[in-house]
């Protein structure tokens, strides 16, 4: 999944981008709310982590203004006020959950994953291409009744591939929804991955599921 975290304080952020990476999410954070305003509506996110009390425009206004222009990502509201009013009022101009400063990482992570399951009313939790299952919520992969181990990262990139199963996926789009945003490594990295994959997914199984679309990008085939 890719997260927008809005934080100013630094350290809280640093630590937030540090585990969700970990945990295998593509983090985004913006210290500004001007600026996670603007990414919000610039990029695809599947949650934001929005701080109430940001530099130039507070978390309420930020939340307010995206469920405005139309824009439903589901957001978690983090705050350092402990009220009812708070937490209503967060709600009430558009949050999806609310979470006090401190809060448990362990906590974070399952509210983060149960908003990104809620958001998804279109899809089946669970995403099938032929016998090849990609369950997002258990970050669990398995071909027919065969589980298959996947690595964090490989993990979001055969979802992207999942999610869009049957179409050609650029290597742009790979980078975008299983990196991150600040990500100017190099972009072969990707057909590392790809590679990584085949060998889990397709190969010991004799199957040819990933192909390379020369030019374009990658496909996965039922």
């Amino acid at each position: 999944m890719r997260v927008l975290v809005v934080e100013d304080e630094a350290r809280l952020a640093a630590l937030l981008r540090e585990g969700l990476t970990r945990e295998g999410f593509a983090v985004d954070v913006a210290h500004d709310g001007r600026e996670g305003l603007w990414l919000a509506t610039e990029q695809p996110y599947d949650v934001i982590v929005l701080d109430v009390m940001l530099p130039s425009m507070h978390g309420y206004r930020i939340c307010a203004e995206l469920r405005e222009c139309g824009n439903w990502t589901p957001i978690l509201m983090l705050t350092a006020k402990d009220g009812e009013y708070d937490e209503a009022e967060a709600l009430d101009t558009g949050a999806d959950d609310y979470l006090t400063k401190p809060f448990s990482f362990v906590v974070l992570l399952a509210r983060l994953r149960a908003l990104a399951r809620r958001a998804v009313r279109e899809r089946p939790t669970a995403l099938s291409v032929g016998d090849l299952t990609v369950d997002p919520a258990g970050l669990k992969c398995s071909r027919g009744d065969v589980r298959i181990a996947l690595t964090p990262k490989e993990f979001a990139v055969l979802h992207c591939l999942a999610r869009h199963a049957g179409e050609v996926v650029t290597k742009s789009e790979l980078l975008c929804r299983a990196w991150d945003f600040a990500y100017d490594g190099d972009s072969n990295v990707v057909e590392v991955y790809i590679s990584a994959l085949r060998r889990k997914i397709d190969k010991p199984f004799g199957r040819t599921t990933l192909r390379t679309v020369r030019g374009a990008g990658y496909r996965l085939e039922a």
